[in-house]
């Protein structure tokens, strides 16, 4: 294929990729949330409120296996939790989505240097855990 047909890698292309990343990502978790809460809302939303008895989390929805699987089987709150993720994982994906940018603009300092911000976003989800 002709290269000079390709569209060009610059960084106009490069913004305009990472805000329909970001709108699409905040949307889509929007939507994942407001699914789970509407599916929450129909299983529990006519049972009486104890407040007496508040549990800050379920013990089941620790780990992200058991979030998808609960998810998978038509849990609200797990759906709820999905979209969350998915909230979170919005931005991780923009500064991944830029080590490609700066990778296929051969810019080095700027790979390197959001490399750096990435392990460091990555260690602060999952390694700095207790």
């Amino acid at each position: 294929m002709d290269e000079s047909k390709l569209p060009r890698w610059n960084d106009e292309r490069v913004e305009r990729i990472m805000g329909t990343l970001l709108q699409s990502g905040v949307i889509i978790s929007g939507l994942v949330v407001l699914a789970g809460a509407i599916l929450y809302m129909l299983r529990y939303g006519r049972l009486p409120v104890h407040y007496e008895n508040f549990v800050p989390e379920r013990e089941s929805l620790r780990s992200l296996t058991a979030v998808g699987n609960y998810a998978l089987h038509g849990d609200g709150r797990a759906i709820i939790e999905c979209g969350l993720l998915l909230l979170i994982a919005t931005p991780v994906a923009r500064v991944l989505f830029s080590i490609i940018a700066f990778e296929l603009e051969k810019d080095r300092l700027y790979v390197v240097l959001t490399l750096i911000v990435f392990l460091i976003l990555i260690y602060s989800l999952f390694g700095g855990a207790t």
